[in-house]
C-alpha cells in the first residue's frame, strides 16, 4: 500500500480517559492487533463539541424516527450544539483519507445501532443510531463503519476488516489523477474471487459492468462500480460460498494434480463445511499450489490474500 492505511476510531477505544464519568473503554483487539497495520484517527464527539470531562451522562430522547440527545438528570438538550459540531468535523474528515470507522458501541453519540431511545417519562421507546454515528453514515455511506462490540464476533470482524482493507486498495489505485479504464478492469480482476466468496451474484454482475463500461462516462462507471463492490462486500461469506469459490480455484490445477492430491483437498473441503477446520487451512494449501505452479492469475488474486495473515481472521472455524 502507498500509505498508510487510515482508520476512525473512538477516542475511548484507544484508552483515552474521555468518557462522562473520566474513564476508557480500551479495547485490546482494536489497540494491540489491529493497530500494528493501520493509523488511528481518534474522534470524541462529546469532548470536541465541547462537553467537559466529567460530565453528566447523556441519552438520546424521542422516537426511533425523530430523538434528541439529552443530558439525563437536568434534561440539557445537546443535540444542536452536536450537529453543529459534527457538521465542521465531518468536513475535516473527508481530507483525512478514511477507509472506515469504528465507533463505540451503546453511545448516544456514538453507536451505529441498538442506541436506547428513551420517551419523556424515562420509558425505552426502541432503538438508533447516536448523533454523530448517523450523520457520519449519511455523510460517507460506502465506507465501512462497525462498532467495537459487534467486533468481538469473529466473522463480523473478518468482514469487516476486509472491506476495510479493499476501501484502501481502492483508494490507491482509483482515486489517483490518472486513474483510467484500465485500472478499474485490474482492480476488478484482481478481486474477481473475492467477490465471488461473497456474491456469486454480484461477481456475475459486475463482470457485466465492467465489459460494457467503454460504453458510459469513466466518473460515473467508478461511482456504480464502488456501490456494487461495497453492496457485494457487505454479504457474508458462507462456507458454502467459501467452497464454491475455492473449487473454482482448484480446478486451475485439475492437470498439475495427481488423484492423491485432489482427494486430499476435496477431504479438507468437506472438513471445512463442517466446521472441523479453520478457513485458514484449504486457503492456504491453495497459495501453496498457486507458488508451486506459478499461476499468475491466481497470485494477484486478493481472496487468497485479503488482509495481513498476522490478524488471525480466518483462522477460526
Amino acid at each position: 500500500m502507498s500509505t498508510a492505511l487510515r482508520l476512525g476510531v473512538s477516542m475511548c477505544l484507544l484508552g483515552e480517559n474521555v468518557r462522562y464519568n473520566g474513564s476508557h473503554t480500551r479495547d485490546r483487539w482494536v489497540v494491540d492487533e489491529l493497530g500494528q497495520f493501520v493509523e488511528f484517527v481518534p474522534v470524541c464527539p462529546e469532548v470536541e463539541c465541547g462537553l467537559g470531562i466529567p460530565r453528566e451522562s447523556m441519552r438520546l430522547v424521542g422516537t426511533p424516527e425523530q430523538h434528541r440527545l439529552v443530558t439525563r438528570t437536568t434534561k440539557v438538550d445537546h443535540t444542536e450544539k452536536m450537529l453543529a459540531w459534527a457538521q465542521q468535523r465531518l468536513h475535516g474528515l473527508e481530507k483525512e483519507n478514511l477507509c472506515g470507522f469504528i465507533f463505540k458501541s451503546k453511545s448516544p453519540s456514538s453507536g451505529i445501532t441498538r442506541v436506547k431511545i428513551y420517551n419523556e417519562k424515562g420509558h425505552p421507546v426502541g432503538t438508533g443510531a447516536g448523533i454523530f454515528a448517523k450523520e457520519f453514515m449519511d455523510r460517507f455511506p460506502l465506507l465501512p463503519a462497525e462498532e467495537e462490540g459487534r467486533l468481538h464476533d469473529e466473522h463480523i470482524r473478518e468482514n469487516f476488516i476486509e472491506r476495510v482493507f479493499t476501501m484502501k486498495r481502492w483508494r490507491d489505485i482509483m482515486e489517483r489523477e490518472n486513474a483510467s479504464l484500465g485500472a478499474l478492469i485490474d482492480f476488478h480482476t484482481r478481486h474477481k474471487l473475492l467477490i465471488m466468496a461473497h456474491s456469486p451474484k454480484h461477481y456475475r454482475e459486475m463482470g457485466k459492468q465492467v465489459a460494457q463500461a467503454k460504453e458510459s462516462p469513466f466518473p460515473a462507471v467508478k461511482e456504480a462500480y464502488l456501490a456494487q463492490l461495497i453492496e457485494a462486500l457487505q454479504l457474508r461469506c458462507t462456507p458454502a460460498k467459501h467452497i464454491n469459490t475455492m473449487q473454482h480455484v482448484i480446478g486451475y490445477f485439475k492437470r498439475q494434480l495427481d488423484s492423491e492430491e485432489k482427494k486430499e483437498f476435496q477431504e479438507i473441503l468437506e472438513n471445512f463445511r463442517k466446521g472441523h477446520l479453520p478457513l485458514i487451512v484449504p486457503v492456504t494449501l491453495l497459495n501453496h499450489y498457486v507458488r508451486k505452479y506459478k499461476n499468475d492469475y491466481l497470485s494477484s488474486q486478493l481472496y487468497l490474500n485479503p488482509h495481513p495473515v498476522e490478524l488471525k481472521l480466518r483462522n477460526h472455524a
